[in-house]
């Protein structure tokens, strides 16, 4: 008969910390990875950001100069220079049927799509493809709570725009789960941090609602951490101390607006907040392909 040797430290990929009314994925741990013998799993986890700029940028201040390994960041990308060894800049790049159409219509909805809208003021809304993020979610999505999460800064709008005679939903989004069924924004950062991490019942409610979500799952935590490694440990605080600062800014912002203090800087925020939000739940199992 083979010996089985098993380890108390070796943890599944897919492990969570739970407590009464949230769970917690977790960032990748060494104690993940596969034991020697053992079929390796796909690897790392894989994720997708889509990040969405209006209004473009400058191309002689964002294109990189050089080519292959030793180009030069350009003043734009000048802050990713710690990561530079890992980044793969590609330029020259053009989405051509975007340019059938008049005003920025055509490019928002469009953009993940390299599709050309329907041109239509009414309720036959259509991009005409399935956008990338969503291919995405429906192949690597599967396996998480949240298959995609998109995020925004501004409210949809609705109505026409006569100046061009399309409907304005096209310009409030760029995540298309069906060429006609588009995807809104979550615009609320406590609406957007209660779907990562609490559990809510069907109208959106939850009932830990009054209590940090690093409170109720610190039990489960400090079990898992007695099993790690010291290198693990320092990880998955790090990882927890991030959930609970984006709690807290989120905190913060709703007292002020419940206040009626500093409502514009509050609102300035979530440009920074959408950062954070991108960052906390990609280091989790919560969500993989992210649009915003």
């Amino acid at each position: 008969m083979a010996n089985i040797h098993t380890h108390r430290w070796q943890i599944s990929r897919r492990q969570t910390l739970r407590g009464f009314g949230a769970t917690l994925a977790l960032p990748f741990l060494e104690a993940m990875r596969p034991l020697y013998g053992q079929k390796a799993s796909s690897g790392d986890p894989v994720r997708m950001a889509c990040l969405f700029m209006p209004n473009g940028v400058r191309p002689d201040k964002w294109t990189p100069s050089g080519s292959g390994k030793n180009f030069e960041l350009s003043p734009i990308l000048s802050p990713l220079e710690a990561v530079k060894e890992h980044l793969t800049v590609i330029s020259g790049l053009t989405n051509k049927p975007s340019h059938k159409g008049d005003g920025h219509y055509f490019k928002t909805a469009g953009w993940l799509t390299c599709s050309t809208i329907a041109s239509t003021t009414g309720s036959d809304v259509s991009a005409n493809g399935i956008s990338i993020d969503q291919i995405a979610a429906e192949a690597i999505g599967r396996n998480t709570k949240l298959p995609s999460m998109e995020l925004g800064t501004e409210p949809i709008t609705s109505g026409i725009d006569r100046n061009v005679n399309l409907t304005r939903l096209y310009g409030s989004h760029i995540s298309w789960k069906k060429p006609d069924v588009p995807l809104p924004c979550e615009i609320n950062p406590q609406s957007a941090f209660d779907r990562l991490f609490r559990n809510t019942d069907k109208s959106g409610k939850s009932k830990s609602e009054d209590r940090s979500v690093i409170d109720i799952v610190l039990d489960d935590a400090n079990s898992l951490k007695k099993t790690l490694g010291t290198e693990d440990k320092h990880k998955l605080e790090q990882y927890l101390e991030s959930v609970r600062e984006v709690e807290r800014r989120i905190e913060n912002e709703a007292k002020q607006i419940g206040a009626g203090q500093n409502i514009s800087a509050a609102a300035a925020k979530q440009l920074n907040d959408l950062n954070r939000r991108i960052g906390t739940a990609m280091g989790g199992d919560k969500t993989d392909p992210g649009s915003v």
